[in-house]
């Protein structure tokens, strides 16, 4: 194409598989296609739909010539199958993944293929966001692990130099070197497997590519969890996504051995128990105790076989976690199963009892120690603060902050911050200096008060998170979540001279932290009855 940039030449496809999707799969193939003429072909792969997909696709196709459809006869029961099958049609050099309920970000093409032939990159791969809709928040996925956005790329050859790319498993945030998948046989898992982004970008990492981050925003993945159908990675609520969690990882640990990348593997493990593991954890509370009995058993087996330099590069909450998993036969209940998911938490947390051991050494639970706890520096203490919300117009908050071993109290705190944040709604953070109160029992307390149309005004419906930044002597800062001791909610209808109504609610979040969500009067309240009108749909569907 005459007089073209290299990022706009027609050098990517992107391959879009569906199944049964007939509702969101222009919106997938609309943004492939609007990414510019960079985008030569968008191929949809068809998992054997049985809906209105196949209409839909067809009026596509008719519409743009760069849409290509294969149609599958017989659902594969997994994502690998039809993937490959795209990616086997695929007549450019590069290509690109997307789901049909996602979207590419704008330019996502045009900014990954310019980088890789600026670079000569053979992977190049950039921010995915996770949107929570139809709430709208969105959450950077893995963001650390990118330059920020503006910033220069960052060049790897292969990723040995920087294992904690293990914790990018998704295959979407990227544009591949066809001919290096082809040269490495780099594919996914055929069939009903789940999980399939793990083992594959496995051996896309064991391979060795040189691989390029950016730090533009490349792919939306969009959460929807009132879906009738969630996605499988929202699946938590059963156990073979555990199971398939699991075995997924395990291939992973295999490919990466077998390919002669043993340092590798071992970071895959620490991985598992930083990232995977915790998350489930944080959950396994507020699961059925079948759930909890089926789940126990699978994380001790695939636990026991990690080495012992993967649990040992582990943080120090992954390592207590496992402790107490491998010293417990059956799942734990009660006190155990909470301190569990609370050192699970990010950050972890430490709430009491502060048990030890005859020789005054701290205990997570009996015969389980919290090795390494002590030697921790102030901004890395596991801190737990409780905190209870007074609804009114001006809502009062009450906050106890403990003090583990009297590691708090030695590393001498010497001032304190609340922030409440937006979790639902415009991005949004306020602020209150906190005084602290030396508590009878040990520890402090402090209180705030914050308007509940301050909040309000923020947005018509939003959800508010609650975190306490404690500052030490020596300049360091450690942040964490405010906790909710009690289960339970608790709600409000609080007025404005002349006309202005809100709808205030304290409650306890899956992962046990006190949060607040506000809504502006009648409006707010039909979005609360509408919200649970889908939660119900759904559960019904």
């Amino acid at each position: 194409m005459t007089g073209s940039s290299p990022g706009e030449s027609p050098q990517v496809t992107v391959v879009v598989i569906v199944h049964n999707d007939a509702d969101l799969i222009a919106q997938a193939v609309h943004s492939a296609l609007t990414q510019g003429s960079c985008v030569a072909e968008v191929i949809v792969v068809d998992d054997a739909s049985t809906d209105a997909t196949p209409e839909r696709l067809a009026r596509l196709a008719a519409e743009d010539s760069r849409v290509r459809v294969i149609t599958r006869t017989e659902n594969s029961g997994g994502c690998g199958t039809p993937r490959n099958e795209g990616l086997a049609a695929a007549r450019t050099p590069y290509v690109m993944l997307l789901d049909s309920d996602d979207v590419l970000a704008p330019d996502a093409a045009r900014t990954l293929l310019a980088t890789a032939l600026a670079e000569r990159a053979e992977v190049v791969a950039g921010v995915c966001v996770r949107r929570e809709l139809p709430a709208g928040t969105d959450t950077p996925w893995q963001r650390d692990l990118f330059p920020a956005e503006g910033a220069p790329p960052r060049a790897y050859q292969g990723i040995s130099g920087r294992p904690d790319f293990l914790r990018d498993t998704l295959c979407v945030n990227k544009l591949y070197d066809r001919a290096f998948l082809e040269r490495h046989d780099i594919r996914f898992a055929e069939g009903a497997v789940h999980y399939e982004d793990f083992a594959f970008t496995a051996r896309l990492y064991a391979a060795g590519p040189r691989l390029v981050a950016v730090g533009d925003t490349v792919y939306l993945w969009h959460v929807r969890r009132e879906a009738g159908r969630q996605s499988i990675s929202l699946r938590r609520d059963e156990i073979r996504n555990w199971q398939d969690r699991v075995d997924a990882h395990a291939e992973v640990v295999r490919v990466l051995a077998a390919a002669g990348e043993p340092e590798l593997a071992t970071a895959a493990q620490t991985k598992f128990v930083d990232h995977d593991l915790r998350m489930y954890v944080r959950e396994l509370r507020h699961k059925p105790a079948a759930y909890r009995a089926a789940w126990w058993p699978i994380a001790r087996a695939h636990l026991a076989g990690f080495e012992p330099a993967a649990l040992a590069a582990a943080t120090p909450a992954g390592q207590w976690v496992s402790a107490l998993l491998l010293a417990r036969p059956a799942a734990v209940p009660g006190t155990e199963l909470v301190r569990l998911a609370e050192l699970a938490a990010t950050p972890p947390r430490l709430p009491p009892p502060y048990l030890t051991a005859p020789d005054g050494a701290p205990l997570l639970a009996e015969g389980v120690p919290l090795t390494g706890l002590t030697a921790l520096p102030p901004a890395r203490l596991p801190l737990a603060v409780d905190g209870t919300a007074r609804l009114a117009r001006a809502i009062g908050l009450t906050l106890r902050l403990h003090d583990p071993y009297g590691l708090v109290s030695a590393a001498h705190p010497v001032s304190a911050e609340l922030e409440l944040r937006t979790r639902v709604g415009p991005p949004f953070t306020l602020r209150r200096p906190l005084s602290l109160a030396d508590h009878p029992d040990g520890g402090w307390t402090a209180g705030a008060v914050v308007d509940a149309f301050e909040l309000r005004d923020v947005g018509e419906m939003t959800s508010w998170a609650l975190r306490l930044t404690l500052r030490y002597a020596d300049g360091s800062t450690a942040t964490t979540a405010v906790r909710a001791p009690a289960p339970g909610k608790q709600h409000i209808v609080v007025y404005r001279p002349p006309t202005r109504i809100a709808l205030v609610q304290s409650y306890e979040t899956n992962n046990g932290e006190l949060g607040l969500r506000v809504a502006d009067g009648i409006r707010g309240g039909w979005e609360v009855v509408r919200a649970r009108l889908r939660r119900a749909l759904a559960r019904r569907g």
